[in-house]
């Protein structure tokens, strides 16, 4: 056998193949030159890819086909790729679904981490403060309930896990003590028995 290798190119400009098929290969050895291309092509008439393509495009010779290369080889190859096939309605649905709750977690969960870091600001500022007033806390114990207003919502809306929303008002909390210690406005129960 001595034929050209052939490469089929099936893009759009030709047509789109609908179905569920990523990649056909076609093999096949051929016995003579370019005459037994001819009747090897027409050996493809039963192929059909979809109820839009049939072996018509096939047989009257609508595909663009190409030499590649002069060198003799015993193989026709097909190769044809598959536009994958339209989501399914339901499928659509949930992507819009899961984008949408996808973008108001995201807003919830910046919410929760801005109150956080202002929460903590503020402790930082007054455990570094050397003349620091015990009503001073007061105003940092309002921005510490609305912390945890937020972050109760998130729980309740389900964009954070209980456990992570108890962690993190626990972590506000503690820091809280850890400043008022720190300045002595609060005693530990340990420390107050052990004196």
């Amino acid at each position: 056998m001595t034929i050209a290798a052939v490469n089929c190119c099936l893009s759009s400009s030709c047509f789109t193949l609908q179905s569920k098929l990523k990649t056909l290969s076609l093999k096949s050895n051929i016995n003579s030159s370019t005459n037994a291309l001819h009747r090897n092509l027409s050996a493809l008439k039963t192929l059909s890819f979809s109820n839009n393509l049939s072996h018509d495009i096939f047989s009257k010779g609508n595909l663009p086909f190409s030499t590649m290369n002069q060198k003799p080889i015993h193989r026709f190859v097909v190769v044809c790729e598959a536009a994958p096939k339209k989501r399914a309605d339901s499928a659509a649905k949930r992507a819009r679904q899961a984008e949408k709750r996808r973008i108001y977690n995201k807003a919830k969960k910046s919410e929760v981490k801005t109150r956080m870091k202002k929460v903590l600001d503020a402790l930082d500022v007054l455990r570094k403060k050397p003349e620091a007033e015990a009503e001073e806390i007061f105003s940092i114990e309002k921005l510490i309930a609305e912390a945890y207003s937020v972050i109760d919502k998130a729980v309740k809306v389900g964009t954070l896990h209980r456990n992570t929303g108890a962690r993190r008002k626990s972590r506000l909390a503690r820091r809280k003590k850890a400043v008022e210690i720190h300045h002595g406005w609060y005693a530990p129960a340990a420390a107050e028995n052990a004196a």
